[in-house]
């Protein structure tokens, strides 16, 4: 008895015939796609996406060696060259990553005396936040195995190679197109 093949349902999805690895880049072989990427933008957003995780790895570990997040090492950087204090919502927008709950963070870095907190006395509405002596010390203790860090991840790239990044990233920043960011 002869058989006929099945026949495949009109909405089910077509079998994805592999393409030559030789032929795929580096991230799609690593997310394990079977073809090369449709869309450069697409292949751009996950390879940074990928490298932020990879390097964003090994930062928070050394980090939290010292108790501290990214988000709270953030905060104590910016503070760490500004004596005079700056105001909460001057700290939320110089964060490198927007959090939502900046008041929080403080919170944790004032009851570990990383910080402290003034109200100015030209404005009583605005705090003014300040880092300790403390923090200047954890700070120091972070700076050399932070570089080192650093340097590790991009030994193998020349420094042409670094300033042409830092380059294609500050176009990539600056869009016209991109939409505003929605508020932290």
């Amino acid at each position: 008895m002869k058989r006929t093949p099945a026949r495949r349902a009109p909405d089910a999805p077509r079998p994805i015939t592999p393409a030559d690895p030789a032929t795929l880049s580096p991230l799609a072989r690593e997310l394990g796609k079977l073809r090369p990427f449709e869309h450069a933008e697409v292949e751009v957003h996950l390879s940074l996406l990928r490298t932020t995780t990879r390097l964003q790895g090994d930062v928070e570990r050394l980090f939290k060696q010292h108790g501290l997040s990214e988000s709270t090492y953030n905060i104590l950087r910016i503070l760490r060259h500004a004596p005079e204090g700056r105001s909460c919502s001057e700290v939320g927008e110089r964060l490198v990553a927007r959090v939502p709950d900046v008041t929080r963070l403080l919170d944790g870095l004032e009851r570990r005396g990383l910080i402290e907190r003034h109200r100015s006395r030209e404005d009583r509405r605005v705090v003014r936040v300040r880092i300790t002596a403390r923090a200047l010390t954890v700070l120091e203790e972070l700076d050399a195995p932070l570089l080192a860090l650093h340097r590790q991840h991009f030994a193998h790239m020349q420094p042409s190679e670094l300033s042409e990044l830092i380059r294609l990233l500050d176009r990539v920043r600056a869009s016209p197109d991109r939409p505003p960011a929605p508020p932290a």
